[in-house]
């Protein structure tokens, strides 16, 4: 059974950054060019040419050495790790090995939801930067090698091995994910390959020495490196309990068939040959860059969240759920100051900026979030604007309209009908009304129409009640205030 057994996991991701150009050439990095149309004689290494750091590529590993509390290495070199492959021209790839650029750091994730939710810190390795490869293209008896790829600036981001459930590496792995994506390093596009992970997975019996690791190569979706590590788990204990041994190898997964298979037995690092190599200069990095850099970086997500919770008294919940990504919590802080400008708003023994901050979250969590869901469409292209929303929530505080009404007015404004809630409102006749003596005629007629709900209320039933509030508010077309129909309803019952 797995419950006799410990797992260890460890991540390595290749995260291609987001510059322009390649890391030692000035060809282009676009997606979705045609074949080799976007390789240039540094990277199909004509005799005599030679490379060149982009200094875009070593600012964003500064930023991501910053994000993640890294030290940033004064001295790095760049190695050639010699191994042949036919979309790899040079027979070499360069990377980094004894000096990467960032080392150490930690990446706080939050596993599993509700009581069984937990927080655990992953402790990093290294990030050290790199190149691509190209990439082989095969058709029936025929195989083809795009260039494209090869020198796109990638950062390898290696984990100790910390985690020990196919949840927690995938948990890592979108924290991982949304912050390369923050610090705005990498776009984070799975789909075209700039974001991979390789999982190192081991089982042992509690107290044992660590397993034999097998790496699984090239997972480019958090479904697939669940299914791969689940499938990784069950086949090494099988393996074990059948008496035989795990055999070290570098696997692939088959999505058709959820399971891994060896692609071939696993190289160590001393079968790549590394040595500095002599075409590039050591990378030498100030503290004076580290600082420049480090102004530019927005406030983190791990800083945001923890502000949440202490400014606006949020719950864990909220206060995760905003910071996920950068544009949902900009969004969020700008809906939050339109809301704050508006002045004569009712609050109560709250302060104006907890009040307001508990009014725009829960619009932007469920009522923005589930329109964006439902069109596939990020919060940096949502259809309605902070100050729209700011507009439609403010008047919800001031009564003007219900709950009810206002998701109706959200959807007008969602569907472009009108540049602002209060024209909506206006235009569609949707005021809420607060005058007693025009709620008070609804309810005798509903009181007259249900004396069967009125004998249960009287007799303790509570949902009795709500059936008679229900019926006022239809019969008032959605617009008779709640509250007031709740107090006039208890009254007119007494």
């Amino acid at each position: 059974m797995r419950s006799d057994w410990e797992v260890v996991i460890g991540l390595e991701t290749h995260v291609q950054l987001n510059t322009a150009s390649k890391i030692f050439s000035g060809a282009s990095t676009t997606f979705g060019a045609e074949p080799n149309v976007q390789a240039c004689a540094v990277d199909i290494a004509l005799p005599g040419v030679l490379p060149v750091l982009n200094k875009g590529a070593v600012e964003r590993a500064i930023k991501f050495g910053l994000a993640i509390g890294a030290e940033v290495a004064p001295r790095s070199v760049f190695a050639r790790k010699n191994y042949f492959y036919p979309d790899l021209p040079k027979g070499y790839q360069i990377s980094q090995f004894e000096l990467p650029v960032v080392v150490g750091g930690t990446v706080t994730i939050q596993v599993g939801e509700g009581d069984k939710a937990y927080t655990k810190v992953v402790h990093l390795t290294r990030a050290h930067l790199e190149e691509d490869a190209g990439k082989s293209q095969h058709e029936g008896s025929y195989s083809g090698i795009d260039l494209n790829r090869a020198g796109t600036p990638l950062l390898e981001i290696v984990t100790e091995p910390d985690m020990c459930s196919a949840a927690e590496a995938v948990a890592y792995a979108k924290a991982l994910h949304a912050l390369v994506q923050w610090i705005d390093i990498c776009d984070g596009n799975m789909q075209e390959g700039s974001f991979r992970c390789d999982a190192n997975v081991s089982v042992r019996k509690p107290g044992q020495p660590l397993g034999t690791r097998r790496e699984i190569k090239n997972l480019n979706s958090f479904r697939f490196l669940q299914q791969a590590i689940e499938y990784e788990i069950d086949e090494q204990i099988r393996i074990i309990e059948d008496g035989d041994k795990v055999q070290q190898a570098t696997m692939l997964f088959d999505p058709d068939t959820g399971e891994t298979r060896v692609m071939r037995t696993k190289e160590d690092a001393h079968d790549y040959r590394y040595f500095p190599d002599p075409d590039l200069l050591p990378l030498e990095i100030s503290e004076d860059w580290k600082t420049e850099v480090k102004a530019s970086m927005p406030e983190l997500p791990q800083q945001k969240y923890e502000r949440y919770k202490r400014d606006y008294a949020m719950v864990e919940q909220d206060a995760s759920e905003l910071t996920n990504t950068l544009d949902k919590a900009r969004f969020f802080e700008a809906t939050l100051a339109e809301l704050c400008s508006i002045p004569g708003l009712p609050y109560g023994t709250q302060s104006p900026e907890v009040a307001n901050a508990k009014h725009a979250q829960n619009w932007v969590i469920n009522t923005v979030g589930a329109a964006l869901n439902r069109e596939q469409l990020e919060f940096s292209t949502s259809r309605i604007s902070p100050k729209q929303l700011a507009g439609l929530v403010a008047r919800v505080i001031d009564n003007t309209i219900s709950n009810n009404i206002a998701k109706k007015v959200f959807e007008a404004l969602w569907n472009g009908e009108g540049a602002s809630a209060d024209e909506i409102i206006e235009k569609q006749g949707l005021k809420q009304v607060t005058d007693a003596s025009a709620i008070e005629p609804i309810i005798d007629e509903v009181i007259a129409n249900n004396a069967k709900n009125v004998e249960e209320y009287r007799a303790g039933k509570e949902k009795a009640f709500n059936a008679l509030v229900g019926q006022v508010m239809k019969a008032s077309k959605g617009k008779a205030s709640p509250a007031q129909v709740n107090e006039l309803l208890k009254k007119k019952l007494g």
